[in-house]
């Protein structure tokens, strides 16, 4: 029963390991760029090249499963992810600098809510199966 679970769930669970990976790679370096006072949206930008830079492979052929090599796909990929990062860097001025909260607590909670909205437009805009 839970191999089959496993099986029909499997993109998605791979989709959270590689998020939870992208996720790691994101504040891993947005720390280590605090830990040196560089500002903290430009550390939130730094984090992100860094971050999809890394998704976009993990994504391409661990997730998807996709083996085509096109270069709209990539552009597609990048675009999504910079509207995410809009919505991240819009949330993170809203919880810093509006609300007050702290920034690594702010970036993990944003992080929670990009992640969801980046498997959205990954499966219905990037790597969608062509039928």
């Amino acid at each position: 029963m839970i191999k089959k679970i496993m099986m029909k769930y499997e993109e998605i669970i791979k989709y959270v390991i590689a998020g939870v990976c992208t996720t790691i790679v994101s504040l891993l370096v947005y720390n280590l760029l605090r830990n040196i006072n560089v500002d903290y949206q430009v550390s939130n930008v730094i984090s992100w090249i860094c971050a999809v830079t890394f998704a976009y492979f993990i994504n391409k052929y661990y997730v998807f499963k996709n083996k085509e090599k096109s270069l709209i796909e990539f552009f597609n990929f990048v675009k999504y992810r910079i509207l995410s990062l809009g919505i991240e860097i819009g949330s993170m001025f809203i919880l810093v600098s509006m609300l007050s909260i702290n920034d690594r607590i702010s970036k993990l909670i944003v992080q929670v809510i990009v992640q969801v909205l980046n498997y959205v437009f990954s499966k219905l805009f990037v790597f969608k199966k062509k039928i």
